[in-house]
């Protein structure tokens, strides 16, 4: 005979979207039995445990939300690789205080540094301190933005990227971009200006910005921007994936100066 109490029990947690706990009720409660728990004791951890699986849960939501395209996490970068890279700056980045104060970062530096490596785990970081992201090609975003603009839809496009708490727009100047999109793409970035946190990752340094985006007037705009509050991160190393194919033996190593 199944006790009311138990059924009333479950209904109540149903109707307080209590899940984590009523799936694991009778686990629970031969839990707290077992263990001699005091009413607070019970309490106290039935409840933190309940927060613990809507956090979890919650932060799997954002980062499917969040779109990346490689699975990567800062504990698995090789800081070792990649001695100009600034550690410090990178553990102040794992905190998540810029995002408080819609700090920027750039992460600059030539292919295959890790760069999206980076700013892949920063923004997981930034989903762990409850923060939303959204992470885009650079080209991507300019084909969307030059869609939306034809299509009458631009508003719903800018809304749409200027919402998340960071935004991490990479590859900028792998690919060149028209003239337009550079247009579009200041918009973005004044709605965004000390609102939410952009996080860019470029093969080009700043002062080839304006010929990267085909005019220079715009590309001082946005830097102007970007750069205000700001951090950047140079990385001066070496591909990782050119130091493999050394290590294989299909490219030669350089040759060292006499």
């Amino acid at each position: 005979m199944v006790d009311p109490r138990m059924e009333r029990l479950e209904r109540h947690l149903t109707r307080l979207k209590l899940v984590s706990t009523r799936e694991r009720l009778d686990g629970l409660l031969e839990a707290g039995a077992k263990g001699e728990m005091s009413f607070l004791e019970f309490l106290d951890h039935v409840i933190r445990e309940e927060v613990q699986n809507k956090d979890q849960k919650r932060a799997r939501m954002r980062i499917q939300m969040a779109k990346f395209p490689l699975d990567r996490r800062l504990e698995d970068y090789d800081f070792s690789l990649q001695p100009s890279l600034d550690r410090r700056l990178i553990t102040e980045l794992e905190t998540g205080r810029y995002l408080a104060n819609a700090t920027n970062v750039l992460l600059l530096g030539p292919p295959g540094v890790g760069k999206t490596h980076l700013a892949i785990g920063l923004g997981r970081k930034a989903i762990e301190f409850g923060y939303s992201c959204r992470f885009v090609h650079a080209a991507d975003l300019a084909h969307q933005l030059i869609a939306a603009s034809r299509h009458g839809a631009l508003e719903e496009a800018i809304t749409l990227f200027a919402r998340p708490h960071l935004l991490i727009i990479d590859e900028l100047g792998y690919l060149p971009l028209e003239r337009e999109a550079g247009h579009l793409l200041f918009h973005l970035i004044r709605r965004r200006y000390e609102k939410g946190s952009l996080m860019l990752t470029s093969n080009q340094p700043v002062g080839a910005w304006g010929e990267m985006l085909g005019d220079e007037v715009v590309a001082t705009a946005i830097l102007d921007r970007l750069l205000h509050h700001s951090h950047i991160v140079t990385i001066k190393g070496e591909s990782y994936r050119l130091r493999e194919k050394r290590r294989a033996g299909i490219v030669p190593a350089p040759e060292v100066a006499e």
